[in-house]
């Protein structure tokens, strides 16, 4: 089975398991919808629209759902939202959510909208515009801002970007937001991971977000020394630029 197999396979067997709770649509956005998708490495972003209402008895059977495809190599990076009709237009609304092997609320914010009407595939159902209301550019942008601050107060916990995943999601977001507030359109990570150098920021750390990307993990994990040096560049780097960015476009 290749690696599109494997993600179909387990997209398709979702599916399958949802069919109990008669979906309304499913869809898929981030890197699978934008095309920057990596298995293994990517997360399945997937938003489940059901009939609804959700009741303490549909948690119970989205939480059973979700354990039985525990065994599938990929089934913790496969995150779910589910809305229903009736909510699908509360961009303030927290969902159910399943993601990161725990089931939480979280809302769908602006920028996944946006990346739904732009570029979401339609695994079942519904088209998105039948059921999502587009997001404006000013509430795109908005949000945008207000997520580009967020990023920059975490800055202060000097120990959390000694970790991997802080270090990618906080320069390829703060490119992403600059090109989205910049020209009013969504990149794909790829894309920020080339524009990165050019808006200064450190070649060596991009360099390694590259290779463990895109190369796969070496066979020794990075030294103290180089995780502490990575957030302490990254950390100098971020701070300027999102303060830049937020002067110019908050």
């Amino acid at each position: 089975m290749t690696h599109s197999d494997a993600t179909v396979a387990l997209l398709d067997r979702f599916l399958d398991e949802l069919h109990d709770l008669a979906p309304v649509a499913v869809w898929a956005h981030g890197s699978l919808g934008g095309g920057d998708y990596q298995q293994g490495r990517s997360d399945l972003d997937l938003i489940a629209v059901l009939r609804g209402p959700i009741t303490p008895s549909t948690v119970w059977r989205v939480a059973s759902l979700h354990a039985r495809l525990r065994a599938d190599p990929l089934a913790d990076k496969l995150h779910c939202t589910y809305l229903t009709p009736g909510t699908a237009a509360d961009v303030e609304r927290r969902h159910l959510t399943r993601a990161r092997k725990q089931l939480f609320k979280r809302p769908v914010g602006p920028v996944a909208r946006r990346e739904l009407h732009t570029f979401g595939l339609v695994l079942h159902g519904e088209a998105v515009k039948e059921l999502l209301p587009p997001v404006s550019d000013g509430d795109l942008a908005e949000s945008v801002v207000q997520e580009q601050w967020e990023w920059r107060l975490e800055l202060a916990e000097a120990a959390r970007w000694h970790n991997d995943l802080w270090v990618d999601l906080g320069l390829l977001t703060h490119a992403r937001a600059l090109v989205t507030l910049s020209e009013g359109r969504l990149i794909t990570k790829r894309e920020a991971l080339d524009l990165l150098p050019t808006l200064g920021a450190p070649v060596e750390v991009v360099e390694d977000i590259e290779r463990r990307r895109y190369e796969g993990p070496g066979d020794r994990p990075p030294s103290e020394e180089w995780t502490a040096r990575r957030s302490a560049l990254t950390r100098e780097y971020l701070g300027p630029a999102i303060d830049a960015l937020v002067r110019t476009y908050g």
